[in-house]
Formats: structure tokens, C-alpha cells, sequence
């Protein structure tokens, strides 16, 4: 039966493909794909666990044989045989089997889902001894997962794809032309390391039941160019193994089980938006210059060293923003149970310089906390319900670890020696984490001397994306060479909504009057001063505000790759000349979104 679901739409696009699970657990599970010649080795892991399980489920059995009635009912007894015989049940291990082999998921993957898979099943049974049952298999599968925790395989570059039989086409007849069947991922939500796994892999699209159109996980999405709608709510419920699923990213639309008409219909959707993308292709070549001759600067966001190929692809003039945490991130799954050392990052840093060309690489130093943690640091207790957007994050954790924050500057210093590299502070609020962070700056670059280590000179820049930044802009421009304004956080902060929860989604709004009066008036303050100025933030790339961030002041844009080519479209279209009096009309008007129409941008 076809259903739909609705979210919020956070990367452009349709997707239509199978449905690829990802099951959240009470512990972190990594997910990951493995090569095909790793398939033994993670059965292995199952069954080592299992083993392991079941003897510890064993002796817990001999020690209750041994004590009283008053000191262990005989209830105790048969749960734990309820669980040994659960662990032993054909369906769950022939069934994790299935998903290693068929899928290459690697073996928590494959636990997780084959859990989703039966739990389904004791939901659906009449009996309410047997339905209660399925919170016995799960404590198996935590006890299972726990186990194994610690010992994953080295990630493969690229997962498989289902091939179709004569059986499937059978059961499925809208699909019997489905071969190689692309595959997209529903998930409750997914982490950035998670998302940084599965941008290694090919998946046509994604839904999360939570998430913000401005949430890490909707970034890293449009990094990927793949459709995508977050905050879908019951999405990862609703939608079983291997449905079929059409995301419309446009829209903020999944769904699930369409009949052939509607296949038929997005699939001329998805065909026109191909064409579109060729259309801009055309571009990429075409020096970003207004109408008027006011050129513009269009810069890449990335997230790891690799992903220059694609804002070098795209055309882009630089790195405005390296997103550096990535690089700290998801190394449990890689097997890595230390942070990076200064060589690591020395090393990826000189990468992505190498990957533009000679182009300009913004470094932003680590920006963890929030919804970016660390792998392995758990919630404390007294930390539950705490907030943790206004917590220990960005410069604010850096400033207390300062031993990680100086290898992370010196291995910075020692790239810009291979070529222009700009350092970017996050979250900066106080005069005096200004001070203390040029101090460590100061000492980083004496470290190196003191070493005879050759490193480059840096320019400096601080992000403004707290309303206390934003409003006292003459005390950084004392000190740095340029500013750039995280839009992301600085609505954020702004309208007091966490970007991350679905349930205020509705509130964040880029259009807010006091959020472009904070970012017209960053711009204005650079420019009297003489001091460059870029935006960072998701605005930069939403086309709706191109004009409008024209029409400010601004010339230095930097955005995913994937939306470089659209704005640049825009910048081609704009003539700055004519913007003033309506952008001017726009930051005293009480509802701007209103001016920001097509219809009512100057042509």
C-alpha cells in the first residue's frame, strides 16, 4: 500500500530506491560496509559473541542453581533460558548472516537490523506473553553488540548493490525492471561520523526522523548531493527492509511503496532535474562576475582533504571553510582509539592544499560539543539536562584542552608552508578567548622554532555566530584579518532554537529580521574597516538569499560544492547597482521573507 511521510527538505533532488536500514541502538553501533572477502571474518565475530554470550548466560544459570529461593526466584531461572534459547534462534542467526552476506554490512549493521526485522514480527503477534518477549531479544542483542564493541573491520570504500531475481521480480512486478536497484537509507538519526562513513559510500538519498534543515546531519547531505528530508518523524518505523522509497528533496516527501503511476511520474521528475544539473554544468568555467562587473568570490565547504576533487569540480576559487572535527571524527569504526597527532593533521591539512591547485584552504580549527561529539565521551549524569549547544564547544573546548588545540595549530603552521592557508576560529565570544587564543597561536609558532620546523605565515579569522560577537565586531577586527559569519549557529543563537530539533524547526528562520540586521550590519562594519568578510552558513548557498547578500555588501560566498553552480547562476544575473534601495527595504521591512520572492528581487 503506498503511503507518504513528511519532513523537512534539506538537499535537492528526487531519490527512488530500496530501503537500507539503519536501527538505532541503546549503544553506539557502527555501520559500515565491508569488502567481500571480509565476510568470514565478521560471521566469525557473531559467533565468537554469541559464544561468549552464551557461557556468560550459562554461568549466571550455574550461580542461580546454587542460591536460595528467597534470594533468586525461580522466575530469574527461566528469563535467562529464555534469552539463551532467543540467542540460539535460528531466525536471528541465519538472519545476521543473511545481511552479511547479501548487503556487506559489517556484523553490528547486520545485528541491528536483523533485531528490526524480528521485532517487527513480536509486535504483530496476538499472544501478549510472546509479544513481551521482543525486550528479551533485545537485552541479547545489547549484550551481543557489547561484545563485539571494539573490534570492527576496516571500512570498504563503496557498498554493494541487490541484485534482482527471477523471485523478487515475481513478488514485485513494479519493479521488474529494477536491476541494480540504487539503494537509499532510512534512519532515526545518523551522527556526523556516521554521515562521514556513508559519504564514502554510494547511496542515492536519506530520511532521519530527526534533524533541522541546519543540523550536521542535512550539512553533510548536501555536501553529498544526494536528496535528503530530515525530521520525518515515524519514517524509520513506517518503512521496512528493502521497500521501495522515492525521496522527493524538494518537497520534503517520502514515499513509501509507490504505485507504477507515481514511479512513472518522479522518474520524469528525477530525468528533468538531470537535465537541469547539465544546464549549470555549463558554467563551471564562467568567472563569477555580476552583471555589472562586480566579481564574487564563490568558495567550497568541505569536510575532509578529499573532498577538494569536487569543489575544484564544481569551480570553486578556494576553501572557505575546512570543516577540521571530521577529521577527528568516526575513528572508532577505522579502528583508531586516539585522536589525530600533529603529523595526521599536518599531513591532511598539506592534502587539501595540494588538492586546490594553489587555491586559498580556510582551516576552521575543531568545532566539536553540541550535536559533533567526540567518539567515546558519554553524557554525564549531571550533563543530561544540560543543553549542549550553549555548553563546552568549539574554541570554548579547545581553550580547554590546549595541549590537542597547540597540535592542531602547529600542524596548521606547518601546512601553510606548502601554500595559502587562512585559520578560522569558531564561537569566539569574549575579548579574553580572543587573547587566550592568540597567546596559544603565539606559542605554537614558537614550538616550531624552538624545533627548527619549517611552517608558514597565516592570516586569521574569527566566525561570527553569536549575537555577542556580532555586536562587538571593532574588538575582533583589532585583531584578525578577516571575519566569516556562520549563519548556522548565528540564527541559532539569535532566535534561541536549537538547529538540530525538529520539533522548533518551524521557528529557525534565516529571514528573521534581527538575524540580516546582524549579518547586513558584520558585513558594513568589514568593509568601512577594510577587512575581509565571507558568509559561511547554509545562507550562502541557498539562492533565495544570493541577491539579497549581493545587495549587503558582500562578495565572498562559501558553500558545498553542489551549490556553487546555482549561485553562481544568480551572481551572473544579478546587477548590483540596482540593489540597494529594495535590500535596504528588505532590513527594515517586518517580515522580509515576503520581499525575498523571485517576483520582488530586482531583474
Amino acid at each position: 500500500m503506498t503511503f507518504a511521510v513528511h519532513g523537512l527538505p534539506v538537499a535537492r533532488g528526487i531519490a527512488i530506491g530500496r530501503a537500507v536500514l539503519v536501527v538505532s541502538s541503546r549503544i553506539d553501533v557502527a555501520h559500515y560496509f565491508i569488502k567481500p572477502e571480509e565476510v568470514e571474518t565478521e560471521i566469525d565475530r557473531v559467533r565468537i559473541a554469541r559464544n561468549a554470550v552464551a557461557e556468560e548466560l550459562q554461568k549466571l544459570q550455574a550461580s542461580v542453581a546454587l542460591m536460595g529461593p528467597n534470594d533468586a526466584p525461580h522466575e530469574l531461572a527461566a528469563l535467562l533460558e529464555v534469552h539463551l534459547m532467543l540467542l540460539q534462534d535460528e531466525v536471528l542467526t541465519s538472519g545476521v548472516k543473511h545481511w552479511i552476506v547479501e548487503r556487506l554490512y559489517n556484523a553490528e549493521w547486520a545485528l541491528t537490523t536483523q533485531l528490526e526485522v524480528v521485532a517487527r514480527q513480536f509486535d504483530e503477534m496476538e499472544d501478549e506473553y510472546l509479544r513481551e518477549r521482543k525486550a528479551d531479544l533485545e537485552q541479547v542483542v545489547e549484550r551481543l553488540l557489547h561484545r563485539m564493541k571494539g573490534t570492527a573491520a576496516v571500512l570498504a570504500p563503496t557498498p554493494p548493490r541487490r541484485k534482482r531475481t527471477a523471485e523478487d521480480d515475481e513478488s514485485d512486478p513494479t519493479a521488474r525492471d529494477a536491476i541494480d536497484a540504487p539503494l537509499v537509507l532510512i534512519a532515526h538519526d545518523l551522527s556526523p561520523a556516521d554521515m562521514l562513513q556513508f559519504k564514502k559510500s554510494v547511496f542515492a538519498g536519506f530520511v532521519t526522523d530527526v534533524g533541522g534543515r541546519t543540523s550536521h546531519t542535512a550539512i553533510v547531505a548536501r555536501s553529498m548531493d544526494i536528496p535528503a528530508v530530515v525530521g520525518a518523524r515515524s519514517a524509520s518505523q513506517l518503512v521496512r527492509q528493502d521497500d521501495w522509497v522515492i525521496i522527493d528533496g524538494d518537497a520534503g516527501v517520502v514515499i513509501v511503496d509507490p504505485s507504477p503511476i507515481i514511479l512513472a511520474d518522479y522518474g520524469f521528475k528525477q530525468r528533468q532535474g538531470d537535465l537541469e544539473r547539465g544546464r549549470l554544468a555549463r558554467l563551471r568555467h564562467k568567472p563569477a562576475v555580476t552583471l555589472d562587473g562586480q566579481k564574487v568570490d564563490l568558495l567550497a565547504n568541505i569536510e575532509m582533504p578529499e573532498d577538494t576533487l569536487n569543489a575544484v569540480k564544481a569551480g570553486a576559487v578556494g576553501v572557505g571553510l575546512f570543516r577540521s572535527e571530521f577529521l577527528f571524527m568516526g575513528r572508532e569504526a577505522q579502528r583508531l582509539t586516539r585522536l589525530p597527532d600533529e603529523e595526521e593533521q599536518y599531513q591532511a591539512y598539506r592534502r587539501a592544499i595540494e588538492g586546490m591547485q594553489g587555491m586559498p584552504v580556510t582551516i576552521r580549527t575543531i568545532d566539536v560539543g553540541a550535536d559533533k561529539p567526540l567518539d567515546g565521551r558519554a553524557v554525564r549524569d549531571d550533563e543530561a539536562h544540560l543543553n549542549p549547544a550553549l555548553g563546552l564547544r568549539a574554541i570554548r573546548w579547545s581553550l580547554a584542552d590546549p595541549a590537542m588545540f597547540l597540535t592542531q595549530i602547529r600542524a596548521i603552521l606547518r601546512a601553510a608552508a606548502h601554500g595559502e592557508i587562512l585559520m578560522l576560529i569558531p564561537m569566539l565570544a569574549h575579548a579574553s578567548e580572543i587573547r587566550q587564543t592568540l597567546a596559544l597561536i603565539d606559542f605554537a609558532r614558537a614550538e616550531l622554532d624552538n624545533r627548527g620546523v619549517v611552517h608558514g605565515k597565516v592570516k586569521l579569522g574569527a566566525m561570527i555566530e553569536v549575537p555577542a560577537a556580532a555586536l562587538t565586531l571593532k574588538i575582533f577586527l583589532k585583531h584578525f584579518d578577516f571575519l566569516s559569519i556562520g549563519t548556522n549557529d548565528l540564527i541559532q543563537y539569535t532566535l534561541a532554537i536549537d538547529r538540530a530539533d525538529e520539533s522548533v524547526a518551524h521557528l529557525y528562520d534565516p529571514a528573521h529580521p534581527a538575524v540580516l540586521r546582524l549579518v547586513a550590519e558584520t558585513i558594513a562594519e568589514c568593509q568601512r574597516q577594510g577587512k575581509g568578510v565571507s558568509v559561511c552558513g547554509e545562507m550562502a548557498g541557498d539562492v533565495a538569499f544570493t541577491r539579497l547578500l549581493l545587495g549587503m555588501g558582500l562578495r565572498s560566498f562559501s558553500m558545498h560544492p553542489s551549490q556553487i553552480l546555482a549561485v553562481k547562476q544568480e551572481v551572473l544575473r544579478a546587477d548590483t547597482s540596482k540593489l540597494d534601495a529594495w535590500t535596504q527595504q528588505v532590513l527594515e521591512a517586518d517580515d522580509p521573507a515576503a520581499l525575498l520572492a523571485p517576483a520582488a528581487a530586482p531583474q
